[in-house]
């Protein structure tokens, strides 16, 4: 794990350099290891997003998925998918997103 962290903090000390630029070129630093522990280090109770997908039912398949995911990645054909904005209530009547 303090891989990754050393990655994480490659990437930081990138975007701290050129700061309001757009981070191009991240392919030196994600790797298969890189994407395996982070996907390892998601809450594996959370909710599933906007595709309906739990943690459990990607991570049946993630020996295929996660190498497609990296060469989607790096050909430049991955988008992420939206995000789903929720507003929950707090006890003061306000909505946090």
């Amino acid at each position: 794990m303090n891989e990754v962290l050393t990655v994480e903090m490659q990437i930081a000390a990138r975007a701290m350099k050129y700061p309001g630029e757009a981070l191009t070129n991240l392919h030196d630093f994600i790797d298969i290891r890189l994407l395996h522990d982070c996907f390892d280090s998601l809450n594996k109770k959370g909710a599933s997003g906007v595709d309906a997908e739990k943690w459990t039912d990607y991570n049946e398949q993630r020996n295929e998925r996660i190498p497609e995911l990296l060469t989607a990645f790096r050909s430049g054909n991955y988008r992420a998918p939206n995000i789903r904005r929720v507003f929950i209530p707090k006890g003061d009547g306000k909505l946090r997103p």
